[in-house]
């Protein structure tokens, strides 16, 4: 597919209240785009693959901007860009985990407009689906990815049904990781569902990476007390330094009586479309010392299950040395 210089005709709306937006993104359903920081967005108007009627421009309601406190924890809102939630005070003293999450993503220019609920609403990066071919995701009945000759080697080692394109968000496993909710809302009014819950494999929905439907718009995040001030482990491997999408990403929190692990959640990224929650890892290590011999121990664990593609195995012993490193630090 050839890229253009120039975006598509379509209408612009910039409503500067919640309750506008909600009106206008009813109103055109899917045929209109929200749009927060953009950095995900303009790729695929420019490219025409994907073609709406309406950009509804997010950026002007400063009720969806901010870090706050509450009584159990904090809320993030949904505008609130990357950079700012690097440097927030509390989010660096109580919950590092995003912080460190966050400071990977892209580069700097990036993360000085990208926003938090931006970042964990991204589409795949399937370099098939992004051209505009007709993949099983774009609605047709083929996964080029998914063959011996295929270009496969970022894509996903589990639930890979029918698409095996991976998640690319590096934020969303740290507030899986969190226990963090996801305020929704939409004409009909707000619900709030758990980061887990908010992101959805092929298997469940092909053609959405979350549960947010014509009409939703994602307005914060929620972040409970309960793993504040925890001790936290985060590490992004890609194949470069900045401006690029993790290959593999892990985000852990452990409560800890002195080197016993008490509780943890552990979550890798990109090896699967969603945040991957590590379970049987976590149910392994609950009770056992955080070292060395127990990470070596439990990191043949975290792959059972995993299928590699033509171009992927490496991802196995990378997801297995993440884990091991962060049981181990």
């Amino acid at each position: 597919m050839p890229s253009h210089d120039v975006m598509p005709n379509m209408e612009l709306y910039q409503p500067v209240q919640v309750e506008d937006a909600l009106e206008i993104a009813s109103r055109f359903a899917d045929r209109g785009w929200l749009v927060g920081g953009g950095q995900d967005t303009y790729g695929w108007l420019k490219d025409r693959a994907k073609s709406i009627d309406a950009l509804i421009d997010l950026s002007g309601i400063e009720s969806l901007r901010g870090i706050r406190e509450t009584d159990d924890g904090i809320e993030i809102g949904a505008l609130t860009t990357l950079t700012e939630v690097i440097n927030s005070d509390i989010v660096q003293q109580r919950y590092a985990l995003l912080s460190d999450a966050a400071r990977q993503v892209a580069s700097p220019q990036i993360r000085n407009i990208g926003t938090l609920g931006g970042n964990v609403s991204q589409d795949v990066r399937c370099w098939y689906y992004r051209r505009g071919l007709s993949c099983y995701r774009a609605g047709g009945n083929l996964c080029y990815a998914d063959t011996p000759q295929g270009m496969n080697r970022e894509h996903a080692l589990f639930d890979s049904s029918r698409c095996v394109a991976a998640g690319t968000s590096d934020t969303a496993p740290a507030l899986v990781a969190l226990d963090a909710t996801m305020v929704i809302q939409n004409s009909a009014g707000e619900r709030v569902v758990s980061a887990e819950d908010f992101f959805v494999g092929p298997a469940n929905d092909i053609e959405n990476t979350t549960i947010l439907r014509d009409g939703d718009i994602l307005t914060a995040v929620r972040i409970p007390s309960t793993w504040a001030n925890a001790s936290f482990y985060w590490e992004k491997v890609a194949d470069r330094n900045v401006w690029d999408f993790s290959l593999v990403n892990i985000a852990a929190a452990f409560r800890l009586n002195g080197d016993t692990i008490e509780d943890s959640r552990i979550v890798a990224g990109a090896v699967q479309t969603t945040p991957r929650r590590l379970t049987n890892v976590e149910n392994a290590i609950q009770g056992q010392t955080k070292n060395l011999t127990t990470g070596e121990s439990v990191k043949q664990i975290a792959s059972e299950g995993a299928r590699a593609l033509a171009h992927n195995g490496f991802k196995i012993p990378l997801l297995q040395n993440l884990v091991k490193r962060a049981v181990s630090a």
